[in-house]
């Protein structure tokens, strides 16, 4: 094993350009840490607040990633076995410690989750945090019900199309929305039953389908829409607020009273590593493997290209998960 690597650090905030891959010391693990031999890592809109300067934690320089897949390279207590397949996932990962954007991450123990498989690692890249927030978004915050219905307010996001996957794999009714009608077949192949063009008001079309509203929503465009969302949900149901793509996070002048319909329940849901097991990302692994589900991979890049990653997530020009290959 080399005692350098390649990793894409960055030094202060700032736009895309301000990644910088570069050659640098490979870390060790210490008792209670693995290091991992990174073969592919999913880009998440968190890193690009991190790396813009508007995330809540983290320091910099830093190497940035709250997720990596690969092999275990060293685990000096012995917690898994050299070459097992892992993924790992938050507890401050890329932001209070360096991340995955690099060919070796050095993680604690418990944030690590074993999985088997023999699928292409730019698949298996895509996986984890998605699954982790859409799996907990369903489980956690709706409390979701196998045969419900539900839509999805951001659907052409990773964590929206894998929100379809689930929904479908669980029998649900699943409604989801899209600004573009040209991604309406990339919602209907993730399973999607009624695709919802978006235009800032989608309460009546999803009624019109479920008259009495859709059992429950999760919330992936932000606060901008929300109050639109929760007059989709029939009384009694359900608003899971998990994500903020449109990056507006706060409601001015907040009044209860005005916002949510009568009985009407708005949750939240944001998850960690130990939010996802081995079995919840096996599971979803062997879906993919044998047909039952597709990964929503929205483009693949190398590791040099990370600056045009950054570029293409901040700009949202590719529908589903956006990968890194680091060799």
């Amino acid at each position: 094993m080399s005692a350098t690597m390649r990793a894409v650090v960055i030094d202060a905030p700032g736009g895309p350009d301000a990644l910088q891959v570069r050659q640098v010391a490979r870390p060790q693990a210490a008792p209670g840490e693995i290091l991992i031999k990174v073969e592919a890592f999913g880009l998440n809109r968190s890193e690009l607040h991190f790396r813009s300067g508007v995330a809540y934690s983290g320091s910099f320089p830093r190497i940035p990633g709250i997720e990596a897949v690969g092999l275990v390279a060293e685990a000096p207590n012995g917690e898994f076995p050299i070459g097992t397949q892992v993924a790992a996932l938050m507890g401050g990962m890329g932001r209070e410690f360096d991340g995955g954007y690099a060919e070796y991450v050095v993680v604690p123990a418990p944030i690590v989750v074993p999985f088997t498989s023999t699928l292409a690692w730019e698949i298996l890249g895509a996986i984890p945090e998605m699954l982790q927030t859409a799996a907990g978004s369903l489980r956690v915050g709706l409390q979701a019900v196998d045969g419900q219905s539900i839509l999805i307010r951001g659907g052409t996001s990773s964590v929206g199309l894998a929100l379809a996957i689930l929904g479908s794999l669980r029998g649900m009714t699943v409604f989801s929305t899209t600004r573009n009608p040209a991604r309406r077949e990339l919602l209907k192949a993730a399973g999607v039953d009624h695709v919802i063009i978006d235009d800032g008001a989608v309460h009546d079309a999803v009624r019109a389908i479920a008259r009495e509203g859709v059992d429950g929503a999760v919330e992936l465009v932000g606060t901008n829409v929300m109050r639109d969302t929760l007059r989709s949900v029939r009384a009694g149901g359900t608003v899971c607020f998990t994500g903020m793509l449109s990056d507006e996070w706060t409601i001015p002048d907040f009044y209860p009273m005005d916002w949510l319909p009568n009985g009407v329940r708005l949750t939240a849901y944001s998850g960690d590593a130990a939010d996802l097991t081995p079995s919840e990302l096996q599971g979803f692994i062997d879906a993919i493997a044998d047909g039952r589900a597709k990964a929503p991979i929205g483009r693949v890049y190398r590791l040099d290209e990370i600056v045009q990653a950054h570029r293409d997530m901040e700009n949202g020009v590719a529908g589903g998960k956006l990968v890194v290959l680091t060799s």
